[in-house]
């Protein structure tokens, strides 16, 4: 027989199998001698108070075999006369791609950048010399821009799809399964690439294909539907199912629809800096005073406020993170953050960012679809300028920043092309450095000990989501007046991370499935 239970622990017993054992056959009135296997469920941690517990779902096998889930991906044979094209091979088109397989279905993936490995080199370059290529980046490139810049696997979306489906197939290809138990799943850069890969060979060997630096340049429309599409300005194929996955900063495929006259509408994101802290520091103010032990993980936060009629709010936490540089063309700077499986750097980062609606740029912006684009533009574009015309980002230290002060001298950073000393509050729209003053001097009386001077402004962090919506039915996901045409993902406006931009890819793919076959 296997029982539910759900108890609280204090955390230092979080490792101690005996303990919880114990706990367990206490809670549901068992002899201990009567289970042979507890499987945790979820897991998850509360240090709202001094007191700090772990709450912990678990499965309490009685008298029965425990046999574990080996297997989660299972392809059929492809039908070659039934295809998908896959622009992108992010989470949306590389999820797309798998669940195409499980329905027999032969999916032909162009990716832009490079493959996963051959993507390093051209991160190195921006580190080291400032050299930005506008297919291999942070953003561009197999695996999209999570495999480089974090990989985090938490989402709120779960009534989207089955996101239980998407953290089994992580593990099917490498992941720990620890992911399938924490609250907050995480990966990790420095072990993505390789389960990337392992997906991409999946692909290959079930019948499906591959295409790198093969960049989408154009397609064609026939009464309104996909007729076929360009590969690098020469190659035409033809094309019924076209799922379109490119990412949140293929803004060359924005400009594209916008040609084609294809409907794309202005989409609210926010924009603001990535603030770094010592590590220590957050795990103190989070953990009441305690310092690091091994039986708590590297301290989170999540702070929202409303300022002047606008949410600010903080996004993308990366405890024991380094914030890197992601900007995706010449001539301007962006900032992100990522950690590590062990999350074991020094510092802490998070984005601080404003919510921008499109009404709040332009009055009549149903007229202009780039509208909050070019805003995000521009503010990419001055902090480039003010940093020095490198990957060099314009920095403030945070209490310098609320009183509009040019620090003398900056902390030492993660960001590793280097920072230049700026008064943020002349290189940021006030509409953005007016409403973070006030936020932060906010959450500093909320989270003792935060606004301090040891912590660093990094400008901007602006690439939080698409500025940018490609419309779809509800029903079919097809685009509202293009038939076989398939927003999708971050890009689309229908994500925004990597576990919702997979469930999205998988359900287009289910929609195709139904009218293919």
């Amino acid at each position: 027989m296997i029982h539910e239970a759900d108890i609280r622990i204090p955390y230092h017993f979080i490792h101690d199998d005996a303990y919880i054992k114990s706990t367990v056959a206490s809670f549901l009135n068992l002899n201990e001698k009567d289970i042979t296997h507890i499987e945790v469920k979820k897991r998850s941690l509360d240090a709202r108070k001094r007191d700090i517990k772990y709450n912990l779902r678990l499965a309490v096998y009685v008298d029965e075999q425990f046999i574990a889930e080996e297997h989660f991906f299972f392809p059929k044979k492809v039908d070659p006369s039934k295809q998908v094209m896959i622009i992108g091979s992010g989470p949306a088109g590389m999820f797309a791609a798998l669940r195409a397989l499980e329905h027999g279905i032969k999916p032909i993936i162009f990716e832009r950048g490079k493959d996963v490995r051959a993507r390093r080199r051209d991160l190195a370059k921006i580190h080291k010399e400032h050299l930005v290529d506008p297919n291999s980046n942070y953003c561009f490139g197999e695996g999209g821009a999570g495999t480089y810049s974090d990989g985090k696997l938490y989402t709120r979306s779960k009534k989207r799809g089955n996101t239980q489906k998407a953290l089994e197939w992580f593990v099917h290809f490498g992941a720990d399964k620890d992911i399938l138990v924490n609250a907050h799943p995480h990966i990790g850069t420095n072990r993505l690439p390789q389960i990337i890969q392992s997906m991409r060979e999946a692909i290959i060997a079930g019948g499906g294909e591959v295409h790198f630096e093969s960049k989408l340049t154009d397609l064609k429309i026939e009464n309104q539907k996909i007729k076929s599409i360009e590969i690098n300005q020469k190659n035409w194929i033809d094309c019924e199912n076209l799922i379109l996955a490119t990412g949140h900063s293929a803004r060359d495929i924005f400009e594209l629809l916008f040609e084609r006259k294809i409907k794309i509408e202005a989409k609210p994101f926010a924009l603001g800096v990535r603030i770094e802290h010592s590590q220590n520091l957050i795990d103190e103010i989070q953990y009441h005073g305690l310092h690091s032990d091994e039986n708590l993980p590297p301290a989170t936060y999540s702070l929202v406020t409303q300022v002047d009629g606008m949410g600010v709010y903080s996004f993308c936490m990366c405890p024991g993170g380094i914030v890197a540089p992601c900007a995706t063309d010449l001539e301007e700077v962006v900032t992100n953050g990522w950690s590590p499986s062990k999350r074991n750097n020094p510092y802490s980062n998070s984005g601080m960012v404003v919510q921008i609606e499109p009404h709040h740029l332009m009055e009549n912006f149903e007229k202009n679809p780039f509208v909050c684009l070019d805003f995000q533009k521009e503010v990419e574009h001055a902090c480039w300028i003010a940093g020095g015309k490198t990957q060099v980002v314009p920095a403030q230290r945070l209490v310098d920043f609320t009183q509009g002060k040019i620090s003398k001298d900056l902390p030492e950073t993660s960001y590793q092309p280097g920072l230049k000393s700026v008064d943020l509050n002349t290189v940021l729209p006030p509409m953005i450095s007016s409403r973070l003053k006030k936020a932060f001097l906010e959450w500093g009386k909320k989270m003792p000990g935060f606004l301090t001077n040891e912590a660093v402004l990094h400008a901007p962090e602006s690439r939080t989501s698409s500025p940018i919506k490609i419309p779809r039915s509800d029903e079919t996901m097809e685009h509202i007046e293009i038939a076989g045409l398939y927003p999708c993902g971050e890009g689309a406006g229908y994500a925004g991370g990597i576990m919702s931009a997979a469930v999205d890819g998988m359900n287009c793919i289910d929609k195709i499935s139904v009218k293919i076959d």
